[in-house]
């Protein structure tokens, strides 16, 4: 008989950028509901380290898997689905690598540029694309990470902000055309939450300060704050649910976006911030 505490036994989940901050904690809240769950990263160490923090929370029958897979690489990314989907079928997938930089439009380049679209934008495209394909004609759910910055602007952020903005209307357009598979796909737009890529925000008390301003429930994320949240969304309970971007950002939605010039001054000099002032 089944458990019903195992909302998920005897699902399949793929969670890109498994390896560490929230893309982890979605793999163990997804682990724990009893999916077989399948972690995607760069690093074979950073994956079999993480593993090894999962492990004690797989309840019977659920397991942990690894494939290492840069997430810009559709070969790369088709062949992770094959992983999480050894019997041709997935049933939630978490998009969730992504990265970023930081500095002025006028002195951003190209390469910048690409580089973070091609991480956070196409590397959820493909990443919906090949595992809507392994959910065609049994259904599924895909849940992207997205962030308050696809929303309101960040001075010396436009790179990121215009992925992330991206990303959400790519959700809405996926949505829109896999939900007569079956498939539903919604995201989640956290605010400042500490993880590893978020370090260097999140370190700077002037910026810290800027961002718990701005939020009425007046305290930083953590990656259980979102992890809950992807889970709902993969899971069962919510089932007449699509197209959606849910803000889990302490209301961080209802004010401005972060003032970020004390970082960029710290690790760029003066000039950095100087440039987008009027001669």
């Amino acid at each position: 008989m089944r458990n019903p505490t195992l909302a998920l036994e005897g699902q399949f989940a793929l969670v890109t950028g498994g390896g560490s901050g929230i893309g982890l904690a979605c793999a163990r809240h997804l682990l724990r509901d009893g999916a077989t769950v399948t972690i995607v990263g760069r690093s074979e160490e950073k994956l079999h380290a993480a593993v090894a923090a999962l492990q004690p929370d797989a309840p019977p029958g659920a397991a942990v898997r690894v494939a290492v897979c840069d997430v810009t690489d559709e070969a790369a990314v088709e062949a992770a689905v094959r992983t999480a989907a050894p019997a041709g079928r997935l049933d939630i997938a978490v998009a969730n690598a992504g990265g970023g930089s930081a500095g002025a439009i006028v002195r951003m380049s190209v390469d910048e540029w690409r580089s973070t679209l091609d991480v956070n934008l196409t590397g959820t495209f493909l990443t919906i694309k090949h595992a809507g394909r392994a959910m065609t004609g049994a259904g599924g759910a895909i849940v992207a990470i997205s962030s308050i910055a696809g929303v309101l602007t960040h001075r010396f952020m436009s790179g990121y902000c215009a992925s992330k903005a991206g990303l959400e209307m790519l959700v809405r357009c996926a949505a829109d055309e896999l939900g007569a598979l079956g498939i539903r796909v919604n995201a989640v737009r956290p605010s400042l939450v500490p993880t590893d890529l978020a370090t260097v925000l999140a370190t700077d008390d002037v910026v810290v300060a800027d961002y718990l301003d701005q939020m009425p429930l007046a305290r930083l994320g953590t990656t259980d704050d979102v992890a809950a949240a992807v889970r709902w969304l993969a899971g069962p309970e919510s089932s007449w649910v699509t197209g959606q971007c849910v803000a889990i950002d302490g209301g961080h939605m209802l004010r401005r976006g972060p003032r970020i010039e004390s970082m960029i001054e710290r690790f760029f000099g003066s000039e950095a911030v100087a440039c987008i002032k009027p001669r």
